[in-house]
């Protein structure tokens, strides 16, 4: 996973470029040779060195050339560099050569009598490549630099010229790659004017150094991840203030126009985005985007289909031609092929998609929301869908040096990933979901609530035409499609599984539900889980989890279960995936328990029938199963383990209390508990430990007005029953027969720790 899967993020999660990446990178700065490339490129192959060559000239030629071109000591420097950059030589010297090296760059910052010094673009390209190069190269160079906040800041001005925005860009990516402190880009001069003075390629490159500005740091640390670890975190944040990051997207949302120039950038066409760069410049974008072995190979096989048709060398102009940007124009036949410019532009949709994600999880949701919406992202996305984003492998589709087509660190399969947790976080309780239809599939949704008898659902009814997806099919009917083709090992199964039950999440509607039944989608998910035998377990937790909200209250989906689980070797593997692993399968086991309580209090001849019928209802219904899963809900999780992942076992183990209270059946079940602990000969362990678990949940969810309205609108049980049962089950009352230390004994008793300080 990634995804499963990890997310697939970027910025410093990346890893560094290989030294002939970092030779080569510098040497797209300056003229190229006029000698054959096809040569250079095959012996750049050969001997890893890319394009670049060394050459070594005397100091002296070096000091008459700094005074005639008047190169402020640069070239001597880099002498210097040289002979201390070597194995055992003095770090120290290097450092202090480097020190120079910045204060040069830095130089337009001083101010002498009023007057700010000016230094070349040249110059400052020369100073990046060296400084760049020097901390691939030398260990610590990096850390160095990201301590100077103030030269840091420095590189984000240096970005206003295109002469050196891509050697900037990389650069400020590695330096905040390694910096131990989020930069605060409101700290950045003039950042609204900067950012909106981009051209989109710009842009698209910024959005790599965004990915890190924006995202919450991640210590690394496991027990981050932890309940108690987020809560006194979030304590703690709350009395420091918004995090950097929370900062960053709040300066990045009040520039004008930015949420709206990322929308066109994820939805705009391959023939869109060709310009008038010439060959050597989009190489040079190459070079920042991916690695050299991959760019070798690419080149390559673009000088191999030239070949083929008797064009075997590229011929650049003669000093002198015309010019742009210190790079010359190139003709026609020397422009990157069809299938490096979609690798390229896929490139750019990772970054942006991610932006976007992220912006979308962050405070200002409903903002972003609003505005993604206004400048039709998802009609956008609808339209490159078969062609860019879920198009078809090519035998000549590029992929990342030494990886194949299916791997996951594939720039392909890495946009996947990106564009189904981007749906994941619009999709994820928000009435906007509505926009991944179309007129059609909304007029069907209508359709099924008539039929039903039922309310339209108010979202629906509110849905701006206007802004939803065009064409035959909506977004999420092609999902779908491309789901139920998907093969048995895939790793997007689990993100397409998550993002279509984002869709489901929240209130549950019948329309919905019936719109996906009615497509196959139960039929699809059963045949995983039972028929394909999946191994996987994060694939098989969001089927479960999908399972679950799909057949939540649907008396028709439980008919579809049945007609599929026909047999009871069927069932008895599904049962065996169920029980495998309660921490993935809980979820459905909640939604099944729910369901039943609601049938079981209706009175239909459908309903009736359906009860009578489905094996799952009958076996959920049985107090011994109901007592099994509860004994083995509540066993697996511990305050100190607790996690977002894990935490709905606890609130599946208070549903099915809830629902015996309801019936006036938890004393029952309480002292089924203590039962079961003394046939494992070991008295008061689970109820201990239930009791600690209800104390942290009062914390937790007490304080939380969007997890506890994530848990009223799943269950449809108000929260208020589920605070009075929390409530009756720690009553310190030892004769009150619904509190749980009724039924610890007293030798046993150990429900006073305070599990904060652990």
């Amino acid at each position: 996973m990634a995804a499963a899967p990890a997310a697939a993020g970027s910025g410093a999660g990346r890893g560094r470029r290989s030294a002939a990446t970092v030779a080569a990178w510098g040497g797209w700065g300056g003229r190229p040779r006029p000698s054959n490339i096809l040569l250079q490129l095959r012996q750049g192959q050969l001997t890893g060195r890319g394009l670049v060559r060394a050459v070594q000239f005397t100091e002296t030629f070096l000091t008459e050339r700094d005074k005639q071109s008047k190169w402020s000591g640069i070239p001597q420097l880099l002498l210097k560099l040289h002979t201390t950059s070597h194995l055992h030589s003095d770090f120290v010297e290097c450092q202090n050569i480097l020190k120079l090296l910045v204060e040069i760059l830095m130089r337009p910052t001083i101010s002498i009598r009023g007057q700010k010094l000016k230094i070349s673009d040249e110059m400052s390209k020369d100073c990046l490549s060296i400084l760049y190069n020097t901390c691939v190269c030398t260990e610590g160079v990096t850390k160095r630099l990201a301590e100077k906040n103030d030269f840091v800041i420095f590189l984000f001005t240096l970005m206003t010229s295109k002469k050196t925005f891509l050697q900037t860009a990389t650069l400020i990516e590695d330096i905040l790659g390694v910096k131990k402190e989020m930069i605060r880009l409101d700290e950045v001069p003039n950042l609204s004017s900067l950012v909106s003075n981009f051209d989109q390629q710009q842009l698209a490159n910024f959005c790599r150094i965004l990915a890190v500005t924006i995202s919450e740091m991640d210590t690394g640390n496991d027990d981050k991840h932890t309940l108690l670890a987020k809560n006194a975190q979030q304590k703690k944040s709350l009395s420091l203030g918004p995090s950097a990051a929370e900062i960053n997207q709040a300066a990045l949302l009040s520039i004008p126009g930015f949420v709206e120039r990322l929308c066109k950038l994820a939805t705009r066409k391959v023939s869109e985005s060709t310009g008038t760069a010439s060959f050597l410049q989009e190489l040079e974008e190459w070079y920042t985007w991916l690695d050299n072995a991959l760019v070798l190979d690419a080149l390559m096989r673009v000088a191999n289909e030239e070949s083929e048709h008797n064009q075997a060398s590229i011929v650049f102009p003669p000093p002198g031609a015309s010019e742009e940007n210190g790079l010359p124009h190139t003709s026609a036949r020397t422009q990157l092929p069809q299938s490096m410019k979609i690798m390229h532009e896929i490139m750019y949709k990772l970054e942006v998609l991610y932006v976007l994600c992220v912006l979308l999880m962050g405070r200002q949701r409903n903002q972003v929301h609003r505005m993604i919406a206004e400048f039709k992202l998802i009609p956008g996305l609808n339209n490159l869908f078969d062609k860019l984003i879920w198009r078809k492998h090519s035998a000549s589709a590029l992929v990342l040096h030494g990886h194949n087509q299916n791997c996951d660190c594939s720039p392909d399969i890495t946009l996947k990933i990106q564009f189904l947790r981007l749906l994941q976080s619009f999709s994820d309780h928000h009435e906007n979901k509505y926009l991944l239809l179309n007129n059609q599939e909304l007029n069907e949704l209508s359709a099924i609530s008539l039929k039903a008898n039922i309310p339209e659902v108010e979202a629906v009814l509110n849905t701006d035409r206007s802004l939803v997806c065009d064409g035959k099919r909506g977004l999420l009917t092609r999902l779908l499609q491309v789901m139920k083709k998907e093969p048995a090992e895939s790793s997007f199964r689990f993100w397409q599984a998550r993002a279509v039950e984002s869709f489901l999440r929240g209130t549950t509607s019948y329309a919905d539900q019936m719109f996906l039944l009615k497509r196959g989608l139960l039929e699809h998910i059963l045949y995983c889980i039972v028929d394909s035998e999946c191994k996987s377990r994060d694939v098989l937790q969001s089927y479960f989890d999908l399972l679950g909200e799909l057949m939540k209250f649907n008396v028709d989906a439980f008919k579809r279960f049945n007609k599929y689980i026909n047999t009871d070797a069927k069932f008895q593997v599904f049962l065996k995936q169920i029980n495998s692993s309660l921490v993935d399968s809980n979820m459905l086991v909640r939604c099944v328990t729910l369901s039943l309580d609601r049938f079981e209090n209706q009175v239909d001849m459908k309903v009736a029938e359906v009860l009578s019928e489905c094996r799952l209802l009958a076996y959920i219904s049985q107090v011994p199963t109901q007592m099994s899963f509860l004994f083995r809900l509540i066993n697996i999780i511990h305050v100190q383990t607790l996690t977002q992942e894990n935490v709905s076992c606890l609130n599946t183990s208070l549903v099915i209390l809830m629902l015996a209270r309801r019936k006036e059946r938890l004393p029952l079940y309480l002292r089924l508990l203590q039962r079961m602990e003394h046939s494992k000969k070991y008295p008061g362990f689970l109820l201990n430990n239930f009791h600690n678990l209800l104390r942290f949940w009062q914390q937790h969810y007490l304080h939380k007005d969007k997890d506890s309205t994530c848990l009223e609108n799943s269950s449809c049980i108000s929260f208020s029953y589920w605070k009075e049962t929390v409530s009756i089950l720690l009553n310190p009352d030892r004769q009150s027969p619904s509190a749980l230390v009724s039924y610890i004994e007293e030798p046993y008793m150990d429900i006073d720790r305070d599990f904060t300080e652990e």
